[in-house]
């Protein structure tokens, strides 16, 4: 089965009268259609860079960003798009740009819930700006509401709900617009502890039920291991893949919170914290 997403070799500097800084060098993995990938890797490695990147929001500057699920003429478009850019001399570059963005979510760490609309007003934003307002997709949104324990509060002021619930309301916002790919950029950072574990099963949860496909960058490693089928770790900056730890739990459809039960959990946690403690040790 040809993978959903593809970067092959992808390497992205950024460029000031300063000079110019390498964030990440060859990098290369594949994202399989319904996988959860985590990202982790040392502060400032460029992770967050790596999303941009796969979002379209910056272009490589050599290898390739490849969406195989993409036509042959949108992939020619970009090729000429990157072509034009700056800085990125590949013409075998492809990259998710506008005709790609509409099937691609992109949730970050703060929930940008604006405090004039309501929850309601606020879900439907990305339909509103896409001009998608439809009966079909406005009726998703009320299931969605529904299912996951926000509809009671659709009329609600976003400062009238608490973070987990927020966070739901701005995936659920991110959902609507039914995306091929999320990406979750360090979504349950502001949380505290008790709150963010539970977000992670609803979040887990809600793209189990939808059959997602989504990439977290996260600095947390029991919340990698506790959400993610692979983990890709990052070596420090300029960035490179270190390692991608696969994870294999005998229980299967396990929830974040009852992974960290199972015993395997410490086993891949221990793994992990020596590959990141290599990352230390050689800088």
């Amino acid at each position: 089965m040809k993978p959903l997403l593809e970067l092959a070799h992808v390497s992205y500097a950024y460029h000031s009268k300063n000079g110019e800084t390498i964030a990440l060098t060859d990098i290369s993995f594949q994202v399989k259609k319904g996988e959860f990938i985590a990202v982790v890797g040392p502060s400032g490695c460029g992770k967050s860079t790596l999303l941009s990147l796969i979002s379209g929001l910056l272009l490589p500057e050599s290898g390739s960003v490849l969406f195989p699920w993409a036509t042959q003429q949108v992939e020619d478009d970009y090729v000429q798009e990157c072509a034009a850019r700056e800085h990125c001399d590949n013409r075998n570059v492809v990259q998710a740009g506008t005709g790609f963005r509409d099937k691609i979510g992109y949730m970050l760490q703060k929930d940008h819930l604006f405090e004039w609309r309501t929850i309601y007003k606020n879900v439907i934003l990305g339909l509103e700006i896409q001009k998608k307002q439809n009966e079909e997709s406005l009726a998703k949104v009320e299931k969605m509401l529904k299912d996951y324990g926000l509809y009671r509060f659709r009329d609600a002021r976003p400062s009238e709900l608490s973070g987990g619930m927020r966070q739901r309301a701005a995936l659920i916002r991110t959902l609507a617009l039914d995306p091929e790919l999320l990406l979750l950029d360090e979504p349950f950072s502001a949380l505290d502890f008790q709150t963010r574990l539970t977000v992670c099963d609803d979040v887990a949860s809600i793209l189990r039920k939808e059959k997602k496909t989504a990439i977290l960058v996260t600095h947390d490693l029991s919340e990698a291991v506790s959400m993610a089928d692979h983990i890709v770790v990052l070596t420090k900056r300029p960035a490179t893949v270190r390692t991608i730890l696969e994870l294999d739990f005998e229980e299967k459809n396990l929830t974040p919170f009852e992974r960290r039960n199972a015993p395997e959990f410490k086993m891949y946690f221990n793994q992990l914290w020596k590959e990141m403690d290599g990352n230390e040790q050689k800088q």
